[in-house]
């Protein structure tokens, strides 16, 4: 008679994960505005609610437009909020979410004399939710098989940091300023988590009357309350920016800036709680067929982040006709789309290219392609982020561009966890006894000692007391007696 007994607990898991886009339209009414030759659109989410049935998210658009006047440049910025939703049937209100936007796509058109921008919003949203988890702790009546393992479960953490910069630059206006924070470290212990990294700021400034692009590195340190983290442990992050102010004051006389660079980081990490148990994993009865009830859990751990810097270049494209009539000036704001391979990852970066034809500044987008090679990284990888630290294009030879591009690629490295556990039991037909008084057991190439007791339905003791010259895993080649008593 089977007596089984079960242990019980929760623990968090991811449930769904969701794909959506929104367009959100911003519309410039300022008079006078010449030729638009660059649009620098940025986005933060706002708020993100599980209801049943729905996520709800909110964020915040604002777009930086640069604009010719003459022979100067001059910029105008606005902002917008929106909100967006993304259905799914397996959704209800006690869950969470991890909610990230992105700007995928822009595009700006001219009403009378009016300018508006549309931009793409692509949201990505994870859910997640409590879980029971049941398994057979003890199994009276059975021969069973017991393994050391591990019951992970996620916790997800939090919170926001202030940085703030002081520098100084060669130039007389700011025009646009863009960010990429990178987290290099995570890890959790006694109630907090430590995030290191830095963020890449990209500026489209103003020297002498012409266009330049400069860059700096800002490094960052934050502790986040993280109030389940007990022991030291790895965890997975990414840091956005919510906020970004940066304020320049021009010293005329040195040609000089003092800037004062502001952002507020919203960061959103996990790790996994680990319960090391003794695990049923097998069971079989030499009375009775079993019915055996099994869960498996699968996830993706980080154990570390993984650095690289590589440099790319090549042939670009861009949208312009490009000559030897058009004198190169910048090239800025640089983004990277890219996908994961399995040695690595590809891509393109993209910046808008401003270059000087017939006394105007004009500007264009370029493309350069890129495929790298992320060696020593585990095909389980988490969060991959890649900023573009700076790039320079130049003129091959007429209408023919080629762009080369330092790229900073963080990825989070990991492995893949997977536990099997016995859930349940239930007895099955009554097994015929054999009544021979000898058999022969010829087993199978590979079978373990567990395998083998398990075929000849006797305990694993039993196959090493009555056997000892069989070495496991068995060849095939082994021929194992099997004398029963008579009665």
């Amino acid at each position: 008679m089977l007596n089984a007994s079960i242990a019980s607990g929760t623990y968090t898991r991811k449930i769904a994960e969701l794909k959506v886009q929104s367009i959100v339209e911003i519309k410039f009414t300022e008079q006078d505005m010449g030729e638009v030759v660059a649009v620098y659109p940025q986005v933060s989410l706002s708020s993100a609610e599980v209801s049943s049935g729905r996520v709800t998210y909110g964020g915040r658009l604002i777009c930086t437009l640069v604009y010719a006047n003459g022979s100067d440049l001059c910029r105008v910025q606005k902002g917008a909020e929106f909100s967006h939703h993304a259905d799914d049937d397996n959704l209800a209100s006690a869950q969470t979410c991890d909610c990230r936007l992105k700007c995928e796509r822009t595009k700006l058109k001219r009403e009378g004399s009016f300018y508006v921008v549309s931009v793409v919003v692509g949201a990505e949203v994870t859910v997640s939710d409590v879980a029971e988890r049941n398994y057979v702790q003890s199994l009276d009546g059975a021969i069973i098989r017991r393994e050391e393992g591990k019951l992970l479960g996620a916790v997800g953490f939090f919170g926001e940091s202030e940085v703030d910069d002081d520098f100084s630059l060669v130039a007389t206006d700011i025009l646009v300023p863009s960010a990429q924070p990178q987290v290099l470290n995570c890890s959790v212990k006694s109630g907090i988590a430590e995030v290191t990294g830095e963020i890449n700021l990209c500026l489209l400034a103003v020297r002498e009357g012409s266009p330049v692009a400069l860059s700096r590195v800002i490094p960052f340190k934050a502790e986040l309350s993280c109030e389940q983290a007990a022991v030291p442990s790895p965890a997975e992050c990414r840091a956005e920016i919510k906020d970004m102010s940066v304020d320049c004051k021009v010293n005329e006389e040195r040609g000089k800036c003092d800037v004062n660079f502001t952002a507020t980081l919203a960061f959103f990490g996990k790790f996994y709680e680990e319960e090391h148990v003794s695990l049923i994993t097998d069971a079989f009865s030499p009375e009775n067929e079993l019915k055996l009830q099994y869960a498996e859990e699968c996830c993706e751990v980080a154990t570390d982040v993984k650095v690289y810097t590589e440099r790319v270049f090549g042939l670009c494209s861009s949208k312009a006709k490009l000559d030897y009539t058009c004198a190169f000036l910048a090239a800025a704001l640089p983004r990277a789309e890219f996908s994961r391979t399995d040695g690595g990852a590809e891509g393109v970066v993209t910046a808008v290219l401003l270059f000087e034809q017939g006394g105007e500044i004009r500007s264009t987008e370029v493309e350069l392609p890129f495929s790298v090679t992320l060696t020593g990284l585990n095909h389980v990888c988490g969060e991959i982020s890649v900023t573009v630290t700076g790039i320079a294009v130049r003129q091959r030879s007429e209408g023919e561009c080629e762009a080369e591009a330092t790229l900073k690629i963080t990825a989070t490295d990991g492995y893949l966890h997977t536990v099997r556990y016995l859930t349940g039991a239930e007895e099955g037909d009554k097994i015929e006894a054999d009544d021979s008084a000898i058999s022969v057991h010829i087993p199978t190439a590979g079978d373990g000692l567990w395998e083998t007791a398990k075929k000849l339905g006797v305990p694993p003791e039993s196959v090493s007391k009555t056997n000892p010259e069989l070495e496991f895993p068995l060849t095939g080649k082994e021929r194992i007696l099997i004398f029963r008593a008579k009665t």
